[in-house]
């Protein structure tokens, strides 16, 4: 997104229908991501932050809060480039709460359309690879018998 970032307000109803037209197309996915933003203090292009020698790492205790950097992709890969989405907010530290409240009401809603998924595959793959993996069927048929007349 060249033009910067929307206004929270502005995020959370693209948010909204980005989750609707998923919904609708009953396929595809939301990224969502959070990110703490660097020191505004810094240069953009400044990446070596000198290290003050009683701290080993200033980043945790920063002397100011810092603004959270929050983006929403459906992600479309390269090849639908012109069909991809991203939106993205800042939020500073101060209205933090207010947001992820409303955030989250959107996220939850976003979430209910979804289906839960089909995990049934995957038990039977990983029974057929421990059953290829020995041969013949009844060599296990013939340790399970020896294993339990060792128990008795």
């Amino acid at each position: 997104m060249a033009s910067g970032h929307l206004s929270i307000d502005e995020f959370l109803a693209r948010l909204t229908s980005l989750f609707e037209s998923r919904r609708v197309a009953a396929h595809g996915s939301v990224f969502l991501t959070q990110k703490r933003l660097s020191s505004p203090d810094l240069p953009s292009g400044a990446t070596d932050i000198p290290l003050p020698p009683s701290s080993p790492f200033p980043d945790l205790h920063p002397p100011h809060p810092l603004p959270v950097l929050i983006r929403a992709t459906n992600g479309k890969s390269k090849e639908k480039k012109k069909d991809k989405i991203k939106i993205s907010t800042v939020v500073q530290a101060d209205e933090l709460d207010r947001f992820f409240v409303k955030y989250a009401e959107v996220w939850k809603a976003g979430m209910s359309g979804l289906k839960k998924r089909d995990r049934s595959g995957r038990k039977k793959g990983k029974a057929k690879k421990k059953g290829a993996g020995l041969g013949d069927g009844q060599k296990v048929k013939e340790e399970t018998k020896v294993k339990q007349e060792k128990k008795s």
